[in-house]
Order: C-alpha cells, then structure tokens, then sequence
C-alpha cells in the first residue's frame, strides 16, 4: 500500500555540486542556512504551533460535546475538526524531523486507505466498545490507523455519527474525545521539538562535517527543494489523481481525502498554501539570478491561484465530480500543480545548477 511515509522517505536525487550562494554575485550571496533559518522560523514553527492551536480547540469541543451532547455541540466539534484538518494540511508538507519519529506522521494521519483496513479497525473498535480505546495513552500504542485524524473524521461523520448529538452512544464520544487528545499530544510535542535550541531545527539550519543528518549547506537546502517537489507530487497523482478520474466514469469520490467531512477541497487547498507560505518564508526565489527572478512570483502567483481554485470548490466532492463546471476546476487544479512541478522541479532547480532526476512516485 502507498503511504505518505513511504513516498517522503525516498531519497531525493538532486546534483548538487555548488553553494547556494554561487548562483549570484558574492554581493548579493545567499547563505544556505539563512535560508533554512527563515523557513523554521517564518513558516515550519508557525505551521505547527497553529496545528497546536486547533487540536487544543478540537479537544476542548469534543469534551464539551460528550459532557453535553446536543446538535449545536455536534456541530461545535465538528467545525474545529474542520479547522484542525485545515491546520494540518498547511504543516503536513513539512514531513520530516520531528513529526517522523515515534511513527507521529502515520499516526496523525493514516492515508491511504485504500484496503479499508482503518476503516474495518475504527469501526470494529466502535462496534466491540474497547475500553482502552477511550484512554489517550493506551490509545497511542494502537493501531496508527485509530488513532488521527481520519479515525476522528468516522467517528464525528460516519455511519452512527449522529447518536453523537444525544446520550445513548457515549462510548463513540468517548472514543473520539481520546482520538482528539491523541492529536493535541502529537501536535504539541512536534510543536516543542521544532522549537528546542539544540533539536532538529538546529541541525538543520547549521549543517557540517559534524552534522549527523546535513553535511553542508546543499544538503539543507536540498531537504526543503525536496519539500515543494514531492509535495506537488503527492498533491497532485496521489491526492487529486486518486479520486479525480481521466473521464468522470472513473472518478471515485470515496477514495478522496476527509469525503466524508466534506474537507477535501480544504485540504488541498492547504497543501498548496503551505508550500506557497513555505516558498515566500525562505525567501529562496532571491537566490535567482536576476534575469530569472521572475520565477519567484510566477511560482507565488501559481500557487495563489490553485489555492483561490480548490477553495472555490464547495460541498461534497461526489457532487462536485459530477457537476461539470466544479469538475473543470479541479482539473484546472491539477494543470496548475503541473505547471508548478515543471517551474520548480525543472527550471528553478536548473538556475540554482541543480539536476533534479527524481519523482517521489517513481516505482510505485
């Protein structure tokens, strides 16, 4: 099965044989590590605090709704559900250090579904009413899949969801008040592990021969180019492509992301503007030469645009795939990640001297 793990794991081909800086005049030099610096700071800490922010807010509604179960709770928990997913999918781009250790990434978001397999392990788990399940620690040694965001999604939108709203199926809001606090412990533990002086954020901004993880300023950098191109990748053949068929006999709405949450558009949206705010934090496009610096806004006008295109798509998808207008959008949508594939992967990566032979798809 495609995991998300699996793709942001491979290793990303790209020749580097220069410094960041020798791509302009040593009066305009850019420091490799000013540009690391600027993305932690300006964009990944930001990104991962607000996450911790909105699972905070998700908690806090999902005990209000089991204390007190009633629609207009229902409804309060599922909108901060909504804006955590929100929040997610902005940092998500960001998937390594911190969020890759104690198998966080998988745990917070198992996805692909595409056997079913936590679907069948929510469910059964709902089903059979395990009481360990309704506790957030013993929930954290379960299965990855019971335990994210995609578990809370059935629980608050799945077959049964609306016992949520009255008294007579606690152990669904139980459940799911655990899945929530399961959230709220990852985000925060990521949130203070980006902002330790000496954690990953500091081996990645200050690279060397000592550095265990980037023996120099290109392999940093290197790690953040590889940020924007198997994102696009992932947006695009595995979270669009997915659901989004090359005739709309083909489609295959359930297998989008968040269907049921009606979060799907949302998410993508996200993802694209993550990269966007990623892109602008770092300041990469400066290092252009000047006679290429219009790529750094083409690249920013791009993604304001898929962004402004995925949030223009309302409702479920299922009809949005079959109203033909919405339908062209996201196709519209998937020519603008192309697009920036292309100006990224290829073009950019030219006038930096980088040779990028690589998809993060390549061989599954």
């Amino acid at each position: 099965m495609l995991k998300r793990v699996a793709l942001m794991s491979k290793c990303l081909v790209l020749v580097l044989p220069f410094l960041l800086a020798a791509a302009l005049p040593a009066s305009a030099a850019v420091k490799a590590s000013d540009v690391i610096e600027r993305a932690i700071d300006g964009f990944v800490r930001p990104a991962y605090a607000s996450l911790d922010e909105h699972a905070v807010g998700l908690t806090k509604a999902m005990q209000q709704l089991c204390e007190a179960p009633s629609e207009i709770n229902l409804e309060a928990a599922r909108s901060a559900f909504s804006g955590a997913v929100e929040a997610w999918s902005v940092a998500e781009i960001i998937a390594f250090g911190p969020i890759k250790e104690n198998n966080r990434l998988e745990r917070m978001l198992y996805w692909p579904d595409r056997k079913s397999i936590g679907l069948r392990q929510v469910q059964a788990t709902l089903a059979s009413k395990v009481p360990s399940a309704t506790d957030p620690a013993q929930l954290a040694q379960k299965s990855v899949a019971m335990q994210g965001l995609g578990a809370l999604e059935y629980v608050l939108y799945g077959d049964g969801a609306e016992t949520l709203a009255g008294k007579d199926e606690p152990y669904r809001c139980a459940y799911g008040e655990a899945v929530a606090g399961n959230v709220e412990t990852m985000a925060g533990e990521v949130r203070d592990a980006w902002q330790k002086p000496d954690g990953f954020a500091s081996l990645w901004a200050n690279p060397g021969p000592k550095n265990p993880l980037y023996r120099d300023g290109n392999e940093a950098v290197t790690e953040m180019v590889g940020v924007f191109i198997n994102e696009l990748d992932m947006i695009r053949d595995v979270r669009l492509k997915g659901f989004l068929g090359a005739k709309p006999d083909a489609d295959k709405p359930k297998q989008a992301i968040y269907w049921r949450s009606r979060n799907t558009a949302a998410s993508l949206a996200g993802n694209l503007s993550g990269i966007d705010q990623l892109f602008q934090a770092s300041k990469l496009g400066d290092a252009l030469p000047a006679d290429a610096q219009w790529m750094a806004e083409s690249i920013h006008i791009q993604l304001t645009n898929g962004v402004t295109t995925a949030k223009s798509i309302p409702g479920p998808i299922n009809k949005a795939l079959a109203d033909p207008a919405l339908r062209d959008k996201l196709e519209h949508f998937a020519l603008i990640t192309s697009s920036l594939s292309t100006l990224i992967g290829t073009r950019m990566t030219a006038e930096f001297g980088l040779t990028a032979g690589f998809s993060s798809l390549d061989g599954d």
